[in-house]
């Protein structure tokens, strides 16, 4: 029982399957697990201890008369922007405190379908936006490599319940890397999938054209599992590709000989820690004796990228947050009722919205205001499109792109919030996915000198997530960095 929380989804899978254990057993040895180390790191808004026992004592009662589910008594922990049918969902902010959604989104809908349990909520900068999961009404969560420093965002209480074995699964979402770095500065496995491989039906929006739904997981087995249950067309969401999904578990093979890997080293040249680098080149390494072919490359536009995703980003969210008034839904500040309508909109976003969100809704609204829209959105767009001809270009060539995740290990608790410029460069590495709507995932890679883990990111071709799945597990089988467990 204390060694469950430690096992992977697909091995909690089979065990479950065959009746090893029971699904009960599993999630009560999860629940004991987040109530013994959550205290100091902070990862998970709300546990639903209730619901996910009865889920699992269903699923106990029902195994025998179903085929073995891909996800059977798998417990999975979810991101706070995304829609769960009774139990609050607040994005972290005072806005949506007390929100509770009659629907699941229906990544839930899917998983749940697939046998997995939902046991609970996990912190996440306000409305995902955010590198490090400070920007949380709700207080910060915490590296459980390192207590003193982030996690990563914005989904960073994902990624810490994973990496310190309180779930062997969690959502997140990606808008600019809010999958890839905080599994990359927490030691694990984290996917972005391609923009419309994945329903966002039940996602509280941040930017429309950006946004994601992934895994993070473990291993690249686990997120392939996770990702061939959620991945398809759905009714409820019109930018859900029609693309058909394939057995992203079976394309894992080990074998990766005659692939090839473009690495774009002039952005490589500054800005990044030496570990980060050492690290990066090392794994390369590693996928050349696999049989990988290495190939350098040039994205030309790379350089502004980050510019280009915060005035895009920016913008959307100015207006999806528009609908958070104090009228409809959501959080209306004291006294507001007496004011008139302006009144009473200012008082109710300017208590509801924590800092960071109003410097992003207030950008955004200036770069689409009368007189800047063609200067700032509609040249953003432009780029965006120059970005994903970069990547067009390379994959004439490559099979994927390969660069670190992050350019530096994870930093201290407050070391950036006062400087948001030092805080957005952290997605240096990450927006262009998310500009181009690419897949992209990150892996455990090592560790800086301070014990620190590093991760690496592939990029590959549209819909493509099994290309990069399998290069993940053909690393993974020759390192043990995925391995590690953090000291909690």
């Amino acid at each position: 029982m204390t060694t469950l929380p430690f096992q992977t989804a697909r091995d909690i899978r089979d065990a479950v399957a065959a009746k090893r254990v029971s699904a009960v057993e599993v999630c009560e040895a999860v629940l004991r697990r987040i109530e013994a180390v959550d205290r100091s790191l902070g990862a998970f808004r709300a546990v639903d201890a209730e619901r996910a026992l009865e889920r699992a004592r269903t699923i106990d009662r029902e195994r025998g008369d179903t085929p073995r589910l891909p996800l059977m008594g798998v417990p999975v922990a979810v991101k706070d922007n995304i829609c769960t049918r009774g139990l609050a969902t607040t994005a972290a902010s005072k806005m949506l405190e007390r929100f509770v959604p009659p629907y699941d989104a229906s990544v839930i809908t899917r998983l749940q379908e697939a046998g997995a349990v939902i046991i609970g909520k996990t912190n996440c900068d306000e409305f995902a936006m955010g590198s490090s999961t400070e920007n949380s009404a709700f207080g910060p969560s915490r590296n459980p490599w390192a207590t003193d420093r982030i996690p990563g965002g914005s989904s960073g209480g994902s990624a810490v319940a994973v990496a310190a074995t309180m779930a062997p699964l969690a959502l997140g979402s990606d808008t600019g890397g809010s999958i890839r770095q905080p599994a990359s500065l927490c030691g694990i496995t984290g996917l972005k999938p391609t923009y419309g491989r994945v329903s966002r039906y039940g996602l509280i929006a941040f930017a429309s054209s950006l946004d994601q739904i992934g895994p993070l997981a473990r291993t690249a087995h686990d997120a392939a599992l996770a990702l061939g249950v959620m991945a398809g067309p759905d009714a409820y969401d019109s930018t859900a590709a029609q693309e058909p999904v394939p057995d992203y578990a079976a394309a894992l093979t080990g074998d990766i000989r005659g692939l090839r890997i473009g690495v774009p080293r002039a952005i490589l040249e500054q800005g990044v820690d030496a570990d980060v680098r050492t690290t990066f080149f090392a794994a390369l390494d590693v996928l050349r004796a696999r049989g990988a072919t290495l190939a350098d490359i040039e994205l030309p536009h790379a350089r502004v990228a980050i510019p280009t995703y915060y005035v895009v980003a920016t913008a959307e969210a100015s207006s999806n947050l528009a609908r958070y008034d104090g009228v409809r839904y959501g959080f209306r500040a004291d006294g507001a009722d007496g004011d008139d309508l302006g009144a009473m909109y200012n008082r109710t976003r300017s208590r509801g919205f924590g800092p960071e969100v109003k410097r992003r809704i207030m950008l955004g609204t200036y770069v689409l205001s009368a007189g800047y829209y063609d200067a700032y959105y509609l040249k953003a767009q432009q780029v965006r499109t120059l970005v994903r001809r970069d990547y067009e270009s390379a994959f004439d060539a490559v099979d994927a792109v390969a660069m670190p995740t992050s350019p530096v290990p994870a930093f201290k608790i407050g070391e950036r919030v006062e400087d948001p410029l030092q805080m957005y460069l952290v997605d240096v590495f990450t927006v262009s996915a998310n500009l181009a709507g690419l897949p992209a995932v990150s892996i455990p890679g090592g560790f800086s000198r301070d014990r620190l883990p590093i991760g690496f990111q592939l990029t590959g071709r549209p819909f493509d997530e099994a290309t990069l799945l399998k290069i993940a597990d053909a690393y993974e089988r020759d390192t043990d960095w995925w391995r590690a467990v953090p000291p909690v």
